[in-house]
């Protein structure tokens, strides 16, 4: 492993600011999703889950703008607003069993394992800057992998088993959108110290690990 990065590093300084900036946008319309989606959850228990997640997620993007400031990097989006729309509009519009796919297995878990990479190449700021906000995702991906096994054990087998076998490519196509929406972000994990190709190794296991456990 890398040692960590100082922070008078420009380069990287740079790369990270804008991988802090992609990361808290983000954290912001996961905020806005749990939100949304709380008068339609099906139960108290998932209408509280999601109350929980979307006060967790506001702390997130305040505890990140707030090291964003102190680090003195650029906090301006990386997304742009038409792509934001349109990424709050597919999580309004999607059915609960994949509401719960979309953001519990790929957004949630696997965007949170690419996050947990970089933290050991990360200066002591950033590292102490993620340490909340990934505490907390690993309630999130809790509560969303649990509730979608539940839900999938609620169906009959041959739906059940319809649904899991197109999990695999609702996941992949999910994740390539949100790849395309950051051009360069290879270049940005590169200079924050971070193997791309060992990283996406280190995601696919991810996958798999997660398909194995809902089925």
């Amino acid at each position: 492993m890398k040692a960590a990065h100082a922070i008078d590093d420009d380069s990287y300084r740079a790369a990270m600011g804008r991988l802090l900036a992609l990361y808290t946008q983000v954290d912001g319309i996961i905020m806005e999703a749990c939100a949304a989606r709380i008068a339609s959850a099906p139960d108290l228990e998932a209408k509280l889950a999601l109350a929980k997640q979307t006060g967790d997620e506001s702390r997130h993007v305040q505890i990140q703008h707030g090291w964003m400031r102190e680090f003195g990097t650029d906090p301006a989006p990386v997304i742009t607003s038409e792509q934001e729309a349109r990424i709050r509009a597919h999580f309004r519009e999607l059915p609960w069993l994949e509401f719960l796919a979309d953001l519990y297995l790929c957004v949630e878990a696997l965007g949170s394992e690419a996050v947990e990479q970089v933290v050991p190449l990360a200066d002591p700021g950033t590292r102490e800057s993620l340490r909340i906000p990934l505490g907390d995702e690993l309630d999130h991906v809790a509560f969303g992998v649990t509730r979608l096994k539940a839900e999938l054990q609620r169906l009959d087998p041959e739906t059940r088993a319809a649904f899991l076998a197109r999990l695999p490519a609702r996941i992949d196509a999910l994740a390539t959108t949100l790849h395309e929406l950051v051009p360069g972000v290879e270049a940005l994990f590169a200079r924050v110290g971070a193997d791309y190709a060992d990283l996406c190794a280190t995601l696919s296991q991810r996958r798999e690990d997660l398909l194995q456990e809902v089925a």
